[in-house]
């Protein structure tokens, strides 16, 4: 059975860094596509960064150049290195995996999904 468990969130001011990260288990060989998802009160879930078994990336608008993602592939672990964060960040993130190769920054892509980090960004 896959799982995903979510670390790392927390309460930080404009401006602080947060470093997620996602723990995958289960996996024989490891899934081929990663993701951060997020979603804020009463918006829908937005796909923050993919990351797939090559190291390719892709990224939102909206937080390219503050935020990187990375894995340790042989731990089986994701990580978001979140940077000058703002308020607007604020939202429950989420991992996603897959283990098709082919990876798409959208929800309905992936088939695996942890519970989720909050985070929180204070003005």
């Amino acid at each position: 059975q896959v799982q995903l468990v979510e670390s790392g969130g927390g309460s930080v001011q404009t401006g602080g860094s947060l470093r997620l990260s996602c723990a995958a288990s289960g996996y024989t060989y490891g899934p081929n596509c990663m993701a951060w998802f997020r979603q804020a009160p009463g918006k829908e879930r937005e796909g923050v960064a993919i990351i797939d078994s090559d190291g390719d990336t892709n990224y939102a608008d909206s937080v390219k150049g503050r935020f990187t993602i990375s894995q340790d592939k042989a731990k089986n672990t994701l990580f978001l290195q979140m940077n000058s964060l703002k308020p607007e960040d604020s939202a429950m993130y989420y991992c996603a995996a897959r283990a098709n190769n082919i990876c798409i920054r959208q929800q309905d892509w992936f088939n695996v999904w942890g519970r989720g980090t909050q985070v929180t960004v204070s003005s």
